[in-house]
């Protein structure tokens, strides 16, 4: 009895463990730049964020974010927190952005950072932890940044993960396990799932080429080989060009002024090309020769790639040509479908009002496009009428006048 009580008690611990969440912003309150820090640092040239919803949302009050608001400005603001490590549990981050401008260039990632970080002077060079978001510069960068620091040393996810280019607001979610597997989801659905080890450069490959190895001399790996009982046909070799034979001296060539006329080339209809024997079936093919692996003597495994041990501070540390991005529903958390719920009691409960309105705008600019278009053509009067008729008039009394004569 005692041993089923102590299991249940277990189970019960397990399932009332309640999510943590380390940070959370939404904006509600007025105060918020309280809370966050503009970089100082010298030689950039720092645009400044405002409080907004934006030209549409779904909600003015939830909708509120942060916004850059003016063109070809670097963004340095940051913000710290409690600091924590995510060993032995996951990690989260997620926000919500709105590329409200249609953006043609520029940042909307999220820098999280050790409590070492200066954020008066924070810059692109400040060292950080992890990088996640998306990219977007011309038709060719449109993607989602996934950096993770390791070591010293910045890694880039290998995948290719696309991010949204249009104008509503999207979720973004970074999930990192601790059994080295992590997760992107945008608007709460999988964009990109894997292995820590096997996605990003972090570890040496397990194994490398061996270096002895080479491969024998007598491997044949051609598939095919020259026919050697093939021959070259005799009347094989033709010139490319050959005269026309149907041009003719000019009658006013003149051989003692001109030179002595020859007629222009032509490509030769029986001209083949250079000669090459058939391909056959190679009998000593032996297949391609794979170059034998060996473990790597600088591979180590480490268990715990994803951890990190003080994390504290998140940041945007961006360059944007065109602005207007909003920012919002910053979230850093050890639970992901803890942070799904928020995901959808935020950006979800308003995305759908605020595509709404944004349709609504586009259609009066579509009406508005239109009737300016048409006050934009002249419209005849009564004055013109009457000219008009006058015209006419004039018209049928010449006719008159020219039936008379």
């Amino acid at each position: 009895m005692k041993t089923h009580w102590l299991l249940l008690g277990i189970l019960v611990g397990v399932v009332t463990v309640e999510a943590k969440i380390y940070f959370e912003e939404r904006f509600g309150e007025k105060d918020w730049a309280s809370r966050w820090v503009q970089s100082a640092h010298a030689g950039k040239e720092f645009g400044d964020f405002k409080l907004t919803p934006g030209k549409f949302y779904g909600d003015a009050e939830k909708d509120q974010g942060i916004q850059t608001s003016q063109d070809a400005r670097f963004y340095g603001l940051s913000t710290k927190f409690e600091p924590f490590s995510n060993q032995d549990k996951p990690l989260v981050i997620q926000f919500s952005i709105k590329h409200e401008q249609n953006i043609d260039c520029g940042g909307g990632y999220v820098k999280v950072f050790d409590c070492s970080l200066d954020q008066k002077d924070m810059h692109g060079e400040s060292p950080y932890l992890i990088m996640f978001g998306p990219d977007i510069c011309g038709p060719g960068t449109k993607k989602v940044h996934v950096i993770f620091n390791y070591k010293g040393t910045n890694h880039l996810v290998k995948k290719d993960i696309r991010c949204k280019d249009d104008v509503f607001s999207h979720l973004y979610t970074l999930v990192v396990n601790p059994d080295n597997t992590y997760e992107v989801l945008i608007d709460n659905e999988k964009a990109q799932s894997g292995e820590l080890e096997e996605d990003w450069d972090m570890l040496p490959p397990k194994k490398i080429k061996d270096p002895d190895a080479t491969k024998p001399d007598d491997w044949d790996d051609r598939s095919t080989v020259p026919d050697p009982d093939d021959t070259k046909p005799e009347d094989w070799d033709q010139p490319e060009h050959i005269p026309d034979p149907d041009a003719t001296k000019p009658d006013d060539w003149d051989d003692e002024m001109d030179g002595e006329w020859e007629p222009p080339m032509i490509d030769n209809p029986d001209y083949k090309g250079e000669w090459k024997p058939k391909q056959i079936d190679n009998p000593d093919y032996k297949g391609p020769w794979i170059h034998p692996e060996v473990d790597n003597p600088e591979y180590t495994a480490d268990p715990q790639l994803y951890k990190y041990e003080e994390i504290c501070s998140l940041g945007l540390d961006l360059w944007q040509v065109k602005s207007g991005t909003i920012f919002d529903n910053f979230l850093v958390g050890d639970d992901p479908e803890e942070a799904k719920r928020v995901g959808e009691e935020t950006w979800g409960a308003t995305k759908d009002d605020a595509k709404k309105m944004k349709d609504e705008q586009d259609e009066e600019e579509r009406k508005k496009a239109e009737e300016e278009a048409k006050a934009g053509q002249p419209e005849k009067d009564e004055d013109d009428e009457d000219l008009d008729d006058e015209d006419e008039d004039d018209e049928l009394e010449e006719e008159m006048d020219h039936d008379e004569l």
